[in-house]
């Protein structure tokens, strides 16, 4: 079902609602080729979404699985030699097989190993980009940010959002902040979810990468995959918040929230809306 660009209106709660017992139904296997320090956070949280993860990112193994994944993410953050040769590996048989896949360019244009790997991975048209705005202008030869910091808000890597759809065959871009947006070739939609407590622990982003990922594995439109998969961390971020007592307790509250999540809440918390229709 195509989703309806106007500025305003709301993103279709039954089509979130529908995406969120695809995932349970279908529990999409998904591949995470992503940095040593979130890989158990990762895991637990696609588990507890109902995905199936798997963590395979070796020389000889990341593109085979690749070909038989459900979906894919690429996160940069800690890009071994090993592991960048596996991700080209990974990104090449997704783009060959038609695999749905996820890049996080985790400090991009901070940092210049990373750079150049994101720019070799960008040859292979990941589906959907999630990053900072830092990040995401970075991508596009802007000035990066502080690793996982931004310096810049998501509306000032709108336009860059749009060069990597129309430049790179980019489907959709994903960008965090303290209101999300997802942006298409048809518009921006805007997340206006989440806590601060995700600035607090280690993985909140990386992770939000994976979940974006499953949702990709069950519907042909990229842009409502990464809306659903946004609304769906961070309203549990918010749920995970109100219980936490601060951030340890918060990071085992969000897995927990996430796997106790249920339709009605998506329906009845979801405040997403179109931004903006592209030109």
């Amino acid at each position: 079902m195509p989703l309806g660009y106007a500025p305003a209106s709301p993103f279709p709660s039954d089509r979130l609602t529908a995406l969120f017992d695809d995932v349970r139904a279908r529990r999409p296997l998904v591949q995470c080729l992503t940095n040593a320090v979130v890989t158990n956070f990762t895991a637990n949280s696609l588990l507890a979404l109902g995905a199936s993860p798997a963590m395979t990112d070796i020389v000889g193994e990341s593109g085979l699985f690749a070909g038989i994944a459900d979906g894919v993410l690429i996160n940069l953050g800690t890009p071994h030699p090993e592991q960048r040769e596996a991700m080209l590996e990974a990104a090449r048989s997704c783009a060959d097989m038609g695999t749905p896949w996820v890049l996080d360019p985790v400090a991009v244009g901070a940092l210049p190993v990373r750079s150049e790997l994101a720019r070799q991975l960008l040859e292979f048209e990941p589906t959907v980009v999630r990053g900072n705005p830092s990040e995401v202008l970075a991508l596009c030869g802007g000035t990066g940010g502080r690793g996982t910091d931004s310096t810049v808000q998501p509306a000032d890597a709108r336009d860059a959002a749009q060069s990597l759809i129309a430049d790179h065959g980019v489907k959709a871009v994903a960008i965090s902040g303290e209101v999300d947006l997802v942006t298409g070739a048809e518009g921006t939609w805007r997340v206006p979810h989440g806590d601060v407590s995700l600035t607090r622990v280690t993985g909140g982003g990386c992770a939000l990468g994976a979940v974006i990922a499953a949702f990709c594995a069950v519907t042909d439109d990229p842009v409502e995959a990464a809306v659903a998969g946004s609304v769906v961390w961070e309203v549990a971020a918010e749920i995970a918040a109100a219980e936490a007592a601060g951030p340890g307790s918060f990071a085992v509250a969000l897995i927990d929230a996430v796997y106790a999540m249920d339709p009605e809440s998506l329906r009845q918390r979801s405040a997403v809306t179109c931004e903006s229709v592209a030109s």
